[in-house]
């Protein structure tokens, strides 16, 4: 009913009774109020685990199932213990479940405890050690949906632990019969296993696999042995150079490429390389191919006998050149080539600058051949000084992709699409979503009672009293002191406190709880005033209408004399109105209260605005 009709008041009654449901004595019963309260309570941030709530779930987490399990596991993320005796207690009641025969509830288990534990690291890396079997046997699952997901969470985990799967490295060969995918997700692990003890093996088997029928996976083990060569080099370009000799164009396209990596990257690999060259040029078709050629010929020439006329060779048959970037870089290679063999390029040079600039239809072409010709008419120095310049230092970026990363970057990503997708196309793909109020509150705010942590719909004090047609036992009452009591708050009408007392309260506080409200069109400020006054909340400083940022300071104080200050902050060029409040004292029952008032007032201003 709440999906169907999105803009349906919520019922009081009704949540009060979903809540006190939560001690029914069907197991099934628990759960699914849990997601119906879940779904309920979507625009106030979900269902509300506090302590009672917690402890009861966790004593009824034997008697449901699988899928029960894994969905209670997930609810708990929202609790945090309040003390160290209690978060141990926590989890060793969750230890068993470390051990389930389903893989969905060991990984609910293994964030729960990640996320429960940040501040334990041993306590981290030893439930990442228990967990390592489950995963070894999601791998190797029939169900190719559950073994690649395995794959990904196993990769994220030697992000912290490197070499942590190790001794199992044959556990990740891949098998005939698996999609490329998975085969692809497989090397990519075994890229990252790879030590002195196994190298060899998982050289031989990564060789076998570089002759298979599909392209994309052929390829994909050759810049797998190739990543692999940035520490085992002889090893690795020895294999490179033996796949050079079946002749196969899209092998001979993948190992230049890999030569061409390798030669950048890690500068001992160059003699090798050069060494291997000759005769590629007969195989190669495609544009990646032969601009990797091309550049290795050009910045390596010195070390090729053969470059220059290679070179030429492409220079005869550039008028057919069908890629433009192709002729880019056989510019750059050539020029660059002219500067170390001066008398065997000079002439191959001038035909080809001819060409380009006389010729050539593609005007970003032409511009390069028009800036190169140009550029040797100011003389040799300058064009050494132009293409010889300092280059940056390739292992840069090799030690940012390698760096030991904590569990706690990726403990909440644990068990999550954004595993499988990747932390940067999953957030693409949810930022198509619908834009809706977020909240964020402050760690010292989350410290000071992360129980009470909800916010509460808009301005019903309905929903937070208890029906009175509703019996209540005393758990049931428990349950429902998750709710902080919106109508107990009570604003004074006139706080006396000026834009300097305001100013120095600001300054002296932390930020509380900060959110993010949907705001279209400019402000009218008037109406924001107006409609403020009437909750007894005070305006100390407003921006004039139109300014670009546009800000406003708030303040209220309720009866028993806690200060609310507030900033608001409207972007030029955001759809969202960022709100941040600070109090005097840690009262989050109040500051959930005032929140909600506060949002009340603007979601309907909002709605106002033309």
């Amino acid at each position: 009913m709440v999906k169907l009709q999105g803009d349906c008041e919520v019922d009081g009654a009704l949540v009060n009774e979903l809540y006190s449901l939560l001690r029914d004595q069907d197991p099934i019963v628990v759960v699914n109020c849990l997601r119906a309260l879940e779904e309920i309570l979507k625009k106030e941030g979900g269902v509300v685990i506090n302590k009672p709530i917690a402890h009861h779930l966790l004593n009824r987490m034997p008697d449901l199932d699988q899928w029960g399990q894994s969905e209670v596991l997930t609810f708990l993320l929202r609790y945090k213990p309040r003390s160290e005796d209690e978060l141990f207690d926590i989890l060793n009641l969750l230890d068993g479940y470390l051990k389930s025969s389903s893989p969905s509830v060991v990984m609910a288990a293994t964030k729960l405890f990640l996320v429960l534990a940040r501040e334990y690291p041993d306590v981290q890396a030893d439930v990442l050690v228990r967990v390592k079997g489950p995963l070894l046997s999601a791998c190797t699952s029939e169900s190719r949906e559950l073994c690649f997901t395995a794959l990904c969470h196993v990769r994220q985990i030697l992000r912290s632990l490197p070499g942590h799967f190790s001794s199992h490295y044959k556990k990740f060969f891949c098998s005939y019969s698996e999609p490329h995918y998975i085969k692809c997700q497989k090397m990519e692990v075994l890229c990252e296993l790879v030590n002195d003890e196994n190298v060899q093996q998982v050289l031989e088997e990564l060789k076998g696999y570089c002759t298979d029928v599909s392209v994309e996976l052929a390829q994909g083990a050759i810049f797998a042995i190739a990543n692999i060569a940035r520490t085992y080099t002889e090893q690795c370009v020895g294999i490179l150079t033996e796949l050079l000799g079946l002749q196969q164009e899209h092998i001979t396209s993948a190992v230049v490429r890999a030569f061409r990596d390798l030669a950048w990257l890690c500068p001992q690999c160059t003699d090798a390389v050069c060494q291997a060259l000759p005769g590629c040029e007969d195989t190669i078709q495609d544009s990646e191919g032969k601009q990797a050629l091309v550049w290795l010929l050009g910045t390596h020439g010195e070390k090729i006998p053969n470059a220059p006329y290679v070179l030429e060779d492409f220079v005869e048959k550039v008028k057919s050149e069908t890629f433009a970037a192709v002729k880019l870089e056989l510019l750059t290679a050539l020029l660059r080539l002219f500067l170390a063999r001066p008398a065997e390029c000079q002439d191959t040079l001038g035909r080809l600058l001819h060409y380009c600039i006389e010729e050539e239809q593609d005007m970003a072409v032409r511009d390069r051949a028009l800036f190169y010709y140009r550029l040797l008419q100011a003389g040799v120095e300058e064009v050494k000084r132009v293409l010889c310049s300092p280059k940056s230092d390739p292992s840069l970026g090799l030690l940012g992709d390698q760096s030991k990363q904590p569990v706690n970057a990726w403990a909440l990503e644990f068990n999550t699409l954004a595993t499988v997708y990747g932390r940067e196309r999953w957030a693409l793909a949810t930022a198509q979503q619908p834009v809706e109020p977020s909240y964020s509150c402050s760690p010292s705010a989350d410290s000071r009672n992360r129980d009470t942590e909800s916010l509460v719909p808009e301005g019903t004090k309905e929903i937070l009293e208890v029906h009175p047609d509703t019996p209540m036992s005393e758990g049931n009452k428990e349950l429902l002191e998750a709710h902080p009591d919106a109508g107990s708050l009570s604003l004074i009408p006139d706080v006396s406190l000026t834009a300097e007392q305001f100013e120095k309260s600001w300054l002296s506080l932390d930020t509380s709880c900060q959110l993010s409200l949907p705001w279209c069109g400019s402000v009218h400020a008037d109406t924001i005033q107006t409609a403020l006054r009437v909750v007894h909340i005070q305006t100390i400083a407003m921006s004039k209408a139109g300014a670009q940022p546009w800000k406003a300071y708030l303040s209220a104080q309720d009866d028993s004399g806690c200060l609310f200050l507030t900033e608001l902050l409207l972007q030029a060029a955001d759809s969202e109105l960022q709100v941040s409040v600070k109090q005097n004292e840690a009262k989050p029952e109040a500051l959930q209260s005032f929140i909600s008032a506060l949002r009340t007032v603007l979601e309907a201003v909002a709605g106002l605005q033309p």
